[in-house]
């Protein structure tokens, strides 16, 4: 395999990360890090140190803020297609000491159908995700969710528009499976004690989901190879 610091030579992060005091590698190291485990920025820091590579806590969080959002596009065109029936819900997030909304989907196998941050929990919020969802994947044929007015709502307003048959469940039995899925993203976000802002919860949620997905094995690789997520990860950040 070509090493790390080779494949990076062309990486599509040089884009965005334009003046390079550490090598790529080590970024995209520190990156994946902190979008994979629970750990804090102050945590990385001091395991970087023992490493021998001294790096300010702050200074991780910039790079993640600017290399996730690439990864996480690229990743979309190499996900895998889900299941025709889709699991809806939202979870909690805490951004600037309020509380916002994580829109999830999974199919019935758990596999990551789509997510969106939103301010508010609402029936335009739930049909931005239902439409980002189906831009992504095309239409369920099955939708299941809690019994929210708002995400009912939307669902029907988007069969209505769309002239299409989805069969709509409200069943919490069969939502298990969504709920117990929040509980990676639940455990990850938790040492981040909240965002600050909006904007970099998303950005960093992004990272994050790809993490999850990367572990359930849904992107593809051009290679054919059994790759570990960590090569995965890289991978995203070559051409």
């Amino acid at each position: 395999m070509v090493p790390l610091h080779v494949q990076l030579e062309n990486s599509t992060l040089r884009g965005v990360i334009r003046r390079l005091h550490f090598p790529l590698e080590i970024m995209v190291v520190c990156v994946r890090w902190y979008a994979a485990y629970p750990l804090s920025l102050r945590q990385l820091e001091e395991m970087m140190a023992e490493r021998g590579v001294l790096v300010d806590h702050a200074t991780v969080h910039r790079w993640a803020l600017k290399m996730l959002p690439v990864l996480a596009k690229v990743s979309r065109r190499r996900k895998h297609p889900v299941g025709r029936s889709w699991r809806v819900d939202e979870t909690y997030v805490q951004v600037g000491g309020q509380w916002k909304y994580l829109y999830r989907g999974v199919d019935r196998l758990g596999q990551t159908v789509d997510f969106l941050l939103t301010a508010r929990r609402d029936e335009a919020a739930a049909r931005r995700f239902f439409e980002r969802a189906i831009g992504q994947h095309d239409m369920p044929e099955k939708i299941t969710m809690d019994k929210s007015g708002a995400n009912t709502a939307a669902a029907r307003g988007l069969i209505a528009d769309s002239g299409l048959h989805i069969e709509l469940r409200q069943s919490k039995y069969l939502n298990n499976v969504v709920e117990q899925d929040h509980r990676a993203i639940k455990r990850r976000v938790r040492p981040m004690m909240g965002f600050k802002s909006f904007w970099s919860a998303a950005r960093l949620i992004a990272g994050i989901e790809l993490m999850h997905m990367i572990k359930k094995g849904q992107l593809s690789c051009s290679t054919g190879l059994v790759l570990s997520d960590a090569v995965r990860f890289y991978s995203l950040a070559t051409r």
